[in-house]
């Protein structure tokens, strides 16, 4: 493993570019503990991330963002290639750049552009697994393991939200990811994976049984990234004792503490319902690929 480059001073300016609500979360995090000054470059789920959480901040265009910034720190995507091409434009214009992986698959695809792997200065990873899966995939790219500040703030969360004593008024939470729409970006292919966020869906509600019996409430969660009416089509499952709501409406940490079970494929949210302590499931449906979440 080739220890870090950056020595990160109090003094820099740094350029932000995310696009992905995950990368967006780890990054405005460690912006809010670090305290350094920056400028944005932002698009899709990330705005209204960083909006929520600093009261004055500049988006601007990624060329002025380049000219302006000391270094550049980046989300990742699959959804847009903004990060991508950031990446690739302060290479060329020979300015440091780390990206920041949240999440533990498609690492390959978080760096190809035009079918070629452009790696950033440096890569930022939040835990021991993720460490171990860069260094073996990129073993000449330097690698910084930080304390995942999304997982640590939502840890405080936890604990806040714990001593208010709400009531669990949702028996399974069902967390939603944009499965297809990514496997047709990157494969051409909606049902690469062998399911796409609707399967999985189906085959849910075919199990439910296995999970609760009697009276049931479930609520769909939309990924970030989705439009708020795409899980309208469940509430076709509605009957006596199945009672299907759509959520979102309130924080990822509100809806998974009021909820006995999180169910999901491979999100990042059900990584937060086990911080959480609760019962987390897969329902990555027979003949999809098996859930890359490294966590027991």
């Amino acid at each position: 493993m080739k220890l870090p480059v950056k020595e990160i001073h109090k003094t820099d300016v740094i350029g932000v570019v995310c696009h992905d609500a995950g990368g967006a979360e780890v990054v405005s995090e460690w912006l809010l503990q670090e305290g350094l000054p920056f400028y944005a470059c932002l698009a899709g789920p990330a705005i209204k991330i960083f909006q929520n959480k600093f009261a004055e901040y500049k988006n601007i265009n990624l060329e002025e963002l380049l000219s302006k910034s000391d270094w550049v720190l980046c989300g990742s995507s699959w959804q847009s290639d903004l990060e991508k091409r950031a990446v690739k434009r302060s290479i060329e214009l020979g300015i440091f750049v780390a990206v920041c992986l949240e999440h533990w698959a498609n690492y390959e695809d978080r760096f190809i552009t035009d079918d070629v792997i452009t790696l950033p200065s440096e890569i930022w990873v939040g835990d021991k697994d993720a460490l171990k899966l860069v260094i073996e995939l990129f073993p000449n790219t330097p690698v910084r393991l930080i304390n995942n500040p999304y997982l640590q703030r939502i840890s405080f969360e936890i604990e806040a939200f714990q001593k208010t004593n709400r009531a669990i008024d949702i028996d399974i939470l069902y967390v939603c990811e944009p499965i297809r729409e990514h496997a047709k970006i990157k494969y051409g292919d909606e049902n690469f994976l062998g399911y796409t966020e609707e399967s999985a869906l189906e085959f849910f509600f075919d199990k439910v049984h296995l999970l609760s019996s009697g009276h049931t409430t479930i609520m769909i969660r939309p990924h970030p990234s989705d439009p708020s009416d795409k899980y309208d089509w469940t509430k076709r499952f509605n009957t006596d004792s199945l009672v299907v709501s759509i959520g979102g409406e309130q924080t990822l940490i509100s809806e998974i503490m009021r909820s006995k079970i999180v169910v999901g494929c491979e999100s990042m949210a059900m990584v937060v319902a086990l911080l959480a302590g609760k019962r987390v499931v897969s329902s990555v449906p027979p003949g999809g690929r098996p859930c890359v979440l490294p966590h027991e």
